[in-house]
């Protein structure tokens, strides 16, 4: 069932399961996507008495700004203070944090600015807090292909065809990000409701265009960023889960940050899986949870 929850900036909406008094894990989903990432995830997890906490990221579903005149950012410090201050809000004090795209960089955000918060990281394709200093330069010729997205929020028209095209939008990155994924429809319908969010397309351009140094931050993360430019490791354990068929992220890009989980790190490359590998092997979510629990 959806409960809410205020913090300073946001009333956040989210879906709890599993005993009140179990280890809490808080699952964080994707762009494009919702908390149904998670539908065959939290469900084993609270079964085995944990308490499983899947909260709608700001400018998703019926997550809100409180406030008209708070800006609508989509920027890596902002998602880890939402996270931060949700479990401020729940009175939570350690967590395992799993999640990946930008469910993944809120987490690792959390992890390396506030480690006393979190217990374990199951971070799906890697160490996920952008190095905007370095942004400029380009990358290989099949990797900035892959962000064509990317460059298309950076213009006026792709601002205009997010809004206009949301969910069409939606439905052809998770073809070409998980490519051995066949969703029907009704998958697909569960979560596309989530992009009708007021703010999910200025939340989205804003994003794309502050991890590339073309549009500001809010002023109110700025000792935030000046944190994450150093690319902080993450002391915490964590388990790196990579898809070998992620159509965004290669697994071959992501293993030299490995070296920034100086907190004891295990990467498992799982095959045939895509971005979403929450949706497409959710067991191997359960199994880094549990095993992070266990260490």
């Amino acid at each position: 069932m959806m409960q809410t929850i205020r913090t300073p900036v946001l009333e956040i909406a989210y879906l709890e399961s599993g005993p009140s008094d179990g280890p809490v894990v808080v699952l964080l989903h994707g762009w494009p996507s919702d908390v149904h990432d998670w539908d065959a995830v939290a469900p084993p997890l609270a079964a085995a008495g944990y308490r499983v906490l899947v909260p709608w990221l700001r400018g998703f579903g019926p997550t809100r700004f409180l406030h008209a005149a708070t800006p609508r950012s989509g920027q890596q410090a902002a998602l880890g203070a939402d996270v931060r201050d949700f479990m401020d809000a729940l009175s939570i004090r350690r967590a395992i944090l799993g999640g990946y795209d930008w469910g993944g960089r809120a987490a690792c955000v959390v992890a390396a600015l506030w480690p006393d918060r979190v217990d374990g990281l199951v971070a799906i394709t890697g160490y996920g807090i952008q190095d905007i200093a370095a942004s400029a330069r380009p990358g290989a010729a099949e990797q900035e292909f892959r962000h064509w997205y990317q460059w298309y929020f950076h213009t006026e028209r792709g601002c205009a065809g997010l809004a206009a095209n949301r969910g069409d939008i939606a439905r052809l990155l998770w073809r070409l990000w998980s490519p051995n994924w066949v969703f029907d429809d009704a998958t697909f319908l569960l979560t596309a409701p989530s992009f009708d969010n007021p703010d999910f397309v200025a939340v989205t351009i804003q994003s794309y265009r502050h991890r590339y140094g073309n549009a500001p931050g809010d002023p109110a993360y700025d000792d935030l960023e000046a944190l994450l430019a150093a690319q902080p490791p993450v002391t915490v354990p964590a388990i790196v889960l990579h898809g070998e068929d992620d159509g965004v992220a290669s697994p071959a890009g992501s293993i030299p940050r490995d070296r920034l989980f100086t907190g004891g790190m295990e990467r498992l490359l799982v095959p045939r899986a895509g971005h979403f590998l929450s949706r497409e092997n959710p067991l191997d979510v359960v199994a880094a949870v549990e095993r992070l629990a266990k260490a």
